[in-house]
């Protein structure tokens, strides 16, 4: 009997093979804490059809990671992610599309898959398309996606890219200017979505659009429907590594 047929894939569904490295206890706003628990934000786990084991990080938020990227919080998520292997993960994550920065040093560290952002989409998104076409990225702050993020996670320089930030929007700024205030979540969404079409109308070569933030696939439905575009995210990057690493043998007879 081969291996494939060997495995109890009922127990598996039960037990996580997929971890996500997440920021620490406490260091998020409010208003992120209120995303966190949308169907659809990844660190939710009822957006996947199977389960994830969850790893806060202390230290990690949005300056250590984002504004300011931290060694001293690269060698934890990199302790994290060893931990994680060592208690049987068979695959890796985390719940900030920044930690591109951090994909090499993270795959480095372990023997097992890792994706740290849903950039890694990007040139797939690219060879999926007309190579007239351009991928939209929307990300959380558009001034601290590097170079070094998007070469990091195999992003050719010659892939013709489209960055939106969302720093227009007023309820976004709320969770950094004032982080101990809910948002409007509905107000959010529209800031979202307006942003998307704004940039696909600024742009008709957008072919595709790959959300950089893991806080805003709960809306990525609303932006597929606003713009008629393929829409990327850290779910779709997710449910695509688990069905890697968690094969079902086929009933050939």
């Amino acid at each position: 009997m081969d291996a494939c047929a060997r495995e109890d894939f009922a127990q598996i569904s039960e037990t996580p093979v997929i971890g996500m490295l997440c920021w620490g206890e406490g260091e998020n706003p409010r208003g992120l804490e209120q995303l966190a628990e949308l169907p659809g934000n990844s660190t939710n786990p009822a957006t996947f059809s199977f389960p994830i084991r969850y790893r806060r990080v202390q230290g990690a938020n949005f300056r250590t990671i984002v504004e300011e990227p931290d060694a001293k919080i690269r060698d934890a998520m990199i302790a994290a992610a060893r931990e994680l292997e060592s208690q049987g993960i068979r695959a890796i994550t985390t719940s900030c599309g920044f930690n591109a920065i951090l994909q090499q040093d993270l795959a480095a560290a372990v023997t097992i898959p890792v994706c740290t952002s849903s950039l890694m989409q990007v040139p797939l998104a690219y060879r999926m398309l007309s190579p007239n076409r351009r991928i939209g990225i929307l990300t959380a702050r558009k001034a601290s996606l590097t170079k070094a993020h998007l070469e990091r996670v195999g992003i050719d320089p010659r892939i013709p890219l489209l960055v939106c930030g969302l720093e227009s929007s007023k309820q976004w700024r709320l969770l950094h200017d004032h982080p101990d205030k809910e948002i409007d979540v509905k107000e959010l969404e529209r800031d979202v979505v307006d942003a998307a079409v704004q940039m696909v109308r600024d742009n008709p070569a957008a072919g595709a659009i790959v959300l950089e933030c893991t806080d805003i696939p709960p809306f990525a439905c609303a932006i597929q429907h606003a713009t008629g575009l393929a829409v990327f995210d850290i779910v779709t990057l997710v449910n695509l590594l688990h069905a890697t690493v968690v094969r079902e043998k086929f009933k050939l007879r």
